[in-house]
């Protein structure tokens, strides 16, 4: 079932992509912890992307250290939450927002900004783009000695490439003390969908595009039928958006081990069209790698 966590440790935080049947116990499974969950993006109404989330907001409350939990998803998600609250008499000690997203950017910090977009599906779908921000590079504390800048909270100032003014007069571009820029990167989940343009558009120069491909292209008029993708069609979108690495996930059980067509068949389809494309399994894991320029 779907649910893709991403894990920020510059913030001790996990960020959840969807929440399937059984995703708590998969966190029980995993070297994730439920204490440091702050926000869950939901794509759509279907039950194999939202029937986990409930039994995961209730144990949330009993692992502690909750400070608040934030859940974007279609405008359904507050009536679904609030039915289940309410049926099953489930108080959760820690706030709860929900927020129904609309196409265009639906958070930023100081750190990130996190954008959605229609997909094309059976029902209202949404893909989303996680962007970090660009950071100064690193700070040349020895230069900034060599100019006889006295250490303090210029130093900070300076690090975040502001300009600055001495005791002196002087005035110091913080930029110039700086190493090259830290590009942000950037990561995008789309599913459920079949080929669109738009998830084209959400994925473009992504770091990492994680995109379902249910069927196989031997099994297209399916995926037509469904409106879900192929592998072809994620490795299509992958390779007009000039992604850097493709994970394929979210596979029909016609490809388990046994059958006619197998999962590796779908790995090889996808590769001959985007090279750079890994198949998600169970407690997979990828780390983004950070470049520079």
């Amino acid at each position: 079932m779907s649910a893709i966590a991403l894990r920020l440790p510059q913030k001790a935080e996990v960020w959840l992509f969807d929440c399937g049947e059984g995703t708590q116990h998969q966190f029980l499974r995993s070297d994730l912890r439920v204490s440091q969950l702050r926000r869950i993006f939901i794509t759509h109404m279907h039950g194999d992307h939202i029937f986990g989330l409930m039994g995961l907001l209730a144990s949330c409350g009993l692992a502690g250290n909750i400070e608040r939990i934030d859940i974007y998803g279609p405008p359904q998600i507050h009536e679904y939450l609030q039915a289940c609250l309410r049926c099953s008499q489930t108080h959760l000690s820690y706030p709860l927002k929900v927020h129904a997203v609309e196409p265009g950017v639906i958070f930023e910090n100081e750190e990130f900004t996190v954008s959605c977009g229609p997909l094309h599906h059976r029902v209202p779908a949404f893909g989303y783009r996680l962007v970090e921000k660009d950071r100064p590079g690193r700070f040349n504390v020895e230069c900034a000695r060599a100019l006889g800048i006295p250490s303090g909270p210029v130093y900070g100032q300076l690090k975040r490439g502001e300009w600055v003014e001495l005791p002196d007069g002087r005035k110091i571009n913080g930029a110039s003390l700086c190493g090259p820029t830290q590009p942000g990167r950037k990561f995008v989940y789309c599913t459920d969908t079949i080929f669109c343009d738009r998830a084209v558009e959400l994925a473009q120069q992504a770091d990492v595009l994680v995109h379902e491909a249910t069927f196989a292209h031997l099994d297209a008029q399916m995926a037509y039928d469904r409106l879900h993708s192929t592998s072809t069609m994620a490795a299509q979108v992958a390779h007009l958006a000039q992604v850097k690495q493709l994970i394929m996930t979210h596979f029909s059980p016609r490809y388990a081990p046994g059958n006619a067509i197998g999962l590796d068949n779908l790995l090889e389809e996808a590769r001959a069209i985007f090279p750079h494309t890994k198949m998600a399994y169970d407690f997979f894991t990828y780390d983004v790698p950070v470049s520079r320029e």
